[in-house]
């Protein structure tokens, strides 16, 4: 099955870190991702550009609205992405709960929606 896994975080307080606990924290996913690769398990990921490069487009009664910033108002933001292609929502959850994210701010994960089988479960 595959699962995405929602990095959240919170770029001010990552900037405020010593540098080596920025290193320390990169050196974690790196483990991980190696991990990921070798059991073939990861099936992707990307980091994204900072929320204030986000657009949030609503529509209402037809009308679309833009706005500058992520969807949500809050310091925390949406960081990146993982997919995994794992045999259970436990990996999934086990795989989040290992990212250095998930220890200070927040991991979701979810089921991937397929064209043909809708949610993979």
């Amino acid at each position: 099955m595959k699962f995405m896994l929602l990095i959240y975080n919170n770029p001010a307080a990552i900037e405020a870190m010593p540098e080596s606990e920025r290193a320390q924290i990169f050196a974690d996913v790196d483990a991980i991702m190696a991990e990921l690769t070798e059991s073939g398990e990861l099936v992707g990921g990307e980091a994204l550009a900072p929320g204030e490069q986000a657009r949030t487009v609503r529509v209402r009664e037809g009308v679309p609205a833009v706005t500058d910033g992520p969807f949500a108002e809050a310091k925390e933001e949406l960081a990146g992405y993982l997919t995994v292609d794992c045999e259970s929502v436990e990996r999934a959850v086990e795989i989040a709960a290992r990212w250095p994210d998930a220890k200070r701010w927040a991991m979701e994960v979810r089921p991937v929606m397929t064209p043909d089988a809708g949610a993979e479960m």
